[in-house]
């Protein structure tokens, strides 16, 4: 089982995967757990958002979007820059795709493991 802040290489059917660390699949997973934060993000791909924009959205306080946005800068999934006295907020796609690549490749060990176990079985 992987150790959190250790890096993984699996080496399969001639391909090098990285895969992320515990800490930081824990860290994209609880970001995306909340429907809020889920829709945050979508509303920070289509363009950028001040805090107080997002905040006026929710039936919540502005304290409980900041942390929200917090949630969702610590996975790496937005990032937050001042203007003035507003904090803007912008989804980054690199690391979306990033993340998306690495549950693709998570699956794919997985489909390899259970394709070799079907394998086995055969034998």
């Amino acid at each position: 089982m992987p150790c959190a802040g250790v890096l993984f290489v699996f080496i399969y059917n001639h391909m090098v995967v990285r895969l992320p660390t515990d800490d930081e699949l824990d860290r994209l997973f609880r970001a995306l757990a909340d429907a809020t934060r889920r829709d945050i993000l979508r509303r920070t791909l289509v363009g950028e958002a001040s805090v107080s924009e997002l905040a006026g959205a929710y039936e919540m306080s502005f304290a409980a979007v900041q942390k929200h946005v917090a949630v969702l800068e610590a996975a790496g999934l937005v990032t937050k820059t001042a203007s003035g006295r507003e904090r803007i907020v912008r989804a980054d796609p690199e690391r979306i795709a990033r993340a998306r690549e690495a549950l693709a490749r998570l699956e794919d060990l997985w489909r390899y493991r259970l394709d070799r176990l079907d394998d086995l079985l055969k034998e």
